[in-house]
């Protein structure tokens, strides 16, 4: 990417999966659109690993049936640690009933394929460094190999992650509830441990789950507090956590992934400010707890997607993204709030007891559980919205 200026009907800040299939939502519509993303290739790190049944649906209807088939089905959910079978999907229809395992580079990796055949434009290695609203435009500064680039877009969206650069820089007001304790996570291969499903013990939290010879472990050490991390932590240290909650050495094991990470909670107080816009992570961010995180994503940005095409192409009053805003701000907000109650049960310590006795008895009531069971599936009337068809439209685009 060179030159002093280049203009775009959108720009789109963050080249993972939330960013990819908004970009590919707006190709669709037939919206040109530039992804910008800081790091110069993709990511191979497993990080959140499951779909729901809702955003499998959505990504079937999209053609990502590849992706799809790579998935290891789920029939179980939790809540707080608490594991139930899932019950039928409310809807009665059983298409992708359950979760799906799959390793977010993955994802990544088809979102990305899909973008590349639908002619999106993605500029890797640049980072936003300036933002400018003007009345009919958003002026981006963006730092690259090449020194900085000017580009000129009808709309901003920022889908950089919880760190998010376009909030930061549009001063997007946000909540926060401040982090209180940290947990270690790591895939790791050569591992003989038994597997764990939210395993409380006396000093602390452990899960162990392995598939293909990798084991991906999570550890919280009751009583650990929260301090300033500037890079991922040591193999050691999650050797050490590990054994002092378990009392297990995984120290021959192959790292090869390591990922620190504290129960931060936050949300922007709105998702659009002008013409920026925020998606994803860069909207709200929480702990990952049953890979609601990703998945709340990525129906932002089948919700954002059509909504800011017919924008941009004047088939709709700019208003039509306030909608957006309107329609998205509290299905995060109920997620950050069953969070937060999830973490109490499966962090807090004995004191959370109790509490976990009773939820165990409520868990094992049909109600109780189909309930529960549309809220992890993302199919309960709060999280519903429209499903624009995405087969036709896709084949024709790339065709």
């Amino acid at each position: 990417m060179s030159g002093d200026r280049t203009d775009h009907p959108v720009v789109v800040v963050g080249a993972g999966p939330v960013g990819l299939l908004l970009a590919c939502e707006l190709r669709r519509a037939r919206v040109e659109v530039l992804v910008v993303e800081r790091l110069t290739a993709p990511t191979d790190e497993s990080r959140a690993s499951q779909l729901t049944t809702r955003t499998a649906r959505l990504l079937h209807e999209r053609g990502f049936d590849a992706l799809l088939d790579e998935a290891v089905h789920e029939p179980r959910a939790h809540f707080g640690g608490l594991s139930f079978p899932l019950a039928a999907p409310p809807d009665g229809d059983g298409a992708y009933a359950g979760h799906w395992k799959v390793p977010q580079y993955r994802t990544e990796h088809h979102l990305g394929l899909r973008a590349a055949e639908l002619g999106v434009r993605l500029a890797r290695g640049h980072g936003l460094t300036g933002i400018r609203q003007e009345p009919d435009a958003v002026v981006c500064t963006l730092g690259g190999p090449a020194g900085p680039t000017t580009v000129r877009a009808a709309y901003l969206v920022g889908c950089d992650g919880a760190d998010s650069t376009v909030r930061r820089l549009a001063a997007f007001p946000t909540t926060v509830a401040p982090a209180t304790r940290t947990l270690l996570r790591a895939d790791v291969a050569g591992l003989t441990v038994r597997d764990r499903r939210f395993e409380r013990l006396p000093g602390g939290f452990a899960v162990a789950s392995t598939r293909a010879g990798v084991t991906r472990v999570m550890v919280h050490a009751f009583g650990t507090g929260v301090r300033a991390r500037h890079r991922r932590p040591a193999f050691d240290e999650v050797v050490r956590a590990w054994a002092q909650v378990t009392g297990e050495d995984i120290a021959a094991g192959e790292p090869l992934w390591l990922d620190a990470f504290d129960d931060t909670k936050g949300q922007a107080d709105t998702y659009r400010r002008g013409r920026v816009l925020l998606a994803g992570d860069a909207a709200h961010w929480h702990p990952p707890v049953g890979g609601q995180a990703l998945n709340t994503g990525l129906q932002d940005a089948v919700a954002l997607g059509p909504a800011l095409a017919r924008t941009v192409r004047g088939e709709a009053p700019d208003g039509l993204l306030d909608d957006y805003q309107r329609q998205r701000h509290p299905v995060a907000a109920r997620v950050i709030r069953h969070v937060a109650a999830q973490e109490q049960l499966m962090y807090g310590g004995t004191e959370a007891g109790p509490l976990r006795a009773v939820l165990a008895e409520l868990t094992a009531l049909d109600q109780v559980r189909t309930h529960l069971s549309a809220v992890a599936s993302n199919l309960d009337r709060q999280f519903a919205h429209v499903s624009t068809g995405g087969r036709e439209d896709s084949a024709r685009l790339r065709h």
